[in-house]
């Protein structure tokens, strides 16, 4: 099941500006951004508005990579990034961005499953020799 909105921006623009009030710490939003063949479809900045509206921290979240996440950062467009599925990935993920490492890519079809070691406790950590 899905759920939308007919105006998803003025709704989120409102919810922004609404939490302002409260001495609210942060906001996390997630970036509307949609997976396709092979490809990243985005919506590019469409949380700016939110962002620009909100007074607190703020996080987004949705398919950023290291690239994406430090440019989002660096022209101010958020002040931090939430990395959901690659660092599920890579419990590492830190590590590797320093290191320009590789990364291992996510298995959807263990998420949400019932088994306590497959899934989200068997990724790899980097191998490292001294």
């Amino acid at each position: 099941m899905q759920a939308g909105d007919s105006d998803p921006e003025a709704l989120g623009l409102y919810m922004a500006q609404s939490l302002k009030k409260y001495d609210i710490l942060y906001c996390h939003m997630v970036e509307p951004r949609m997976k396709t063949v092979g490809e990243k479809s985005e919506t590019p900045h469409s949380l700016l508005p939110m962002r620009k509206a909100f007074n607190g921290t703020f996080i987004v979240a949705g398919g950023y990579d290291k690239e994406d996440g430090n440019k989002a950062i660096g022209n101010n467009y958020t002040d931090l990034v939430a990395y959901g599925r690659l660092f599920l990935a890579n419990p590492d993920l830190i590590k590797r961005f320093e290191l320009d490492a590789p990364l291992k890519k996510f298995n959807r079809e263990t998420f949400y499953i019932p088994d306590p070691i497959v899934g989200y406790t068997d990724y790899p950590f980097l191998e490292f020799t001294v």
